[in-house]
């Protein structure tokens, strides 16, 4: 039995049948034949490259059997109160258990949301007397929980470890004077270019300074690795990790986010991340739900190994026909193109509606005026024809970006 031959087996039985499994993400039938990532919209059906999915576990039929039998047994009340009052149970500590030994920490505490929790673990671990270093490019929830802090915070330029000591130098001349400490701040994979934050480099620094370092690993955890623990296991320096932070709505499709570390750090975070001690906890058919979709990850490599042939196939083949996918070390594909915003708005449009392909675009501020990034998410129920279909999409749009066809803003609609 081949990788594929496995894959359909554990997504419902052989492609062409109208089993359990449905289109990836979205969850209608799938046409005969196929076990497309699709979506309905007005009217007509779309290739999606732009979904939380990683893994295809959406729709995964034991998912969804263990999320319905969840909510049929528990309803979405239970349990009715926070974590540190009437809302803890067995199962909330089960997986907190299990994440923990599989990213190699001693301790995990579940959190409601990813960008609430990434605040809140900031706001925790950080007071008036210490200092936060952190990349440029960092995601949002970094940069807001950044901004509650109400020490300095000092920025380096993205992925340059050249600036991020520098920034360290000025952190430690201002701990010596507060007595405070240092909390580096950086991302396991960036979700816009697709690089790998450089942990080993950055732990390296920890032979000079003294600071914990803190990585959010939403993109990597269940991708990244030879076991799928994250991007600290594929740059094998797990240990110089103080702080592991991953949400479930990447890889595991689920919501809610965990954080992991030494025993200390996370009951201390127990107890004073404010989002989760004022918080109720996550509903049981969540924590089922989550707990299956945690096993599949594990028992199921094959599902990680689809997602990188899907994504090596498109990489390869978007340099093959010319596109500019910048410096891309992970399954995040990002294609730049030279255009203006209007240019942008035609192409998506275009398509979406004559091309039948969804992406997710990327427009000046986020990146530079002028450019244009059109950001694909491969899945592990995308298919090689699906990559076939859109390199041949992607290669009409470029010639007419080229050509100034989308200078227009009018654009006619097949």
């Amino acid at each position: 039995m081949d990788l594929f031959d496995k894959i359909n087996k554990n997504m419902g039985g052989p492609i062409g049948q109208h089993q359990k499994w449905s289109h990836g993400y979205f969850s209608f039938p799938r046409l005969e034949g196929e076990i497309h990532p699709h979506m309905m919209f007005n009217g007509k059906e779309h290739l999606v490259w732009s979904l939380n999915n990683y893994l295809g576990l959406a729709n995964h039929p034991e998912v969804r059997e263990a999320d319905a039998q969840a909510a049929a047994d528990y309803g979405m009340a239970y349990p009715m109160g926070a974590r540190m009052m009437s809302g803890n149970t067995k199962h909330h500590e089960e997986l907190e258990n299990g994440l923990a030994q599989f990213v190699g920490k001693d301790a995990a505490f579940l959190l409601n949301y990813g960008y609430q929790g990434m605040v809140s673990i900031i706001d925790a671990l950080v007071d008036r007397n210490d200092v936060v270093v952190y990349d440029a490019e960092s995601h949002a929830c970094i940069v807001d929980g950044v901004r509650l802090h109400m020490g300095k915070r000092f920025v380096y330029q993205h992925n340059d470890i050249e600036s991020c000591e520098k920034q360290l130098e000025r952190a430690a001349k201002l701990t010596e004077q507060t007595g405070g400490g240092i909390l580096l701040i950086t991302e396991g994979v960036f979700g816009m270019s697709g690089a790998q934050g450089k942990l080993k480099e950055i732990i390296d620094l920890k032979d000079k300074y003294n600071f914990r370092l803190l990585v959010d690993d939403a993109h990597g955890f269940g991708t990244m690795g030879p076991t799928g623990a994250g991007t600290h296991e594929e740059q094998n320096c797990i240990d110089g990790v103080d702080v592991y932070f991953a949400t479930f709505a990447k890889s595991m499709a689920g919501i809610g986010a965990f954080v992991a570390s030494d025993n200390e750090i996370i009951n201390y975070l127990r107890y004073n991340m404010r989002s989760q001690t004022f918080a109720k906890a996550l509903p049981m058919p969540m924590v089922l739900g989550l707990k299956k979709r945690f096993e599949l990850l594990r028992s199921n490599p094959e599902l990680r190994q689809k997602l990188w042939v899907i994504a090596k196939a498109l990489q390869s083949g978007l340099v093959e026909h010319g596109f500019d996918i910048g410096i891309t070390e992970t399954m995040v594909t990002p294609v730049f193109l030279k255009g203006e915003l209007n240019e942008a708005t035609s192409l998506t449009m275009d398509l979406r509606e004559n091309y039948s392909i969804f992406c997710s675009i990327v427009v000046y501020p986020v990146i530079p005026k002028g450019l244009i990034e059109l950001r694909l998410i491969p899945t592990a129920v995308h298919t090689l024809a699906d990559v076939e279909r859109t390199l041949d999409a992607f290669s009409e749009v470029a010639e007419k970006l080229k050509a100034g066809y989308y200078k227009e803003r009018k654009m006619a609609i097949a």
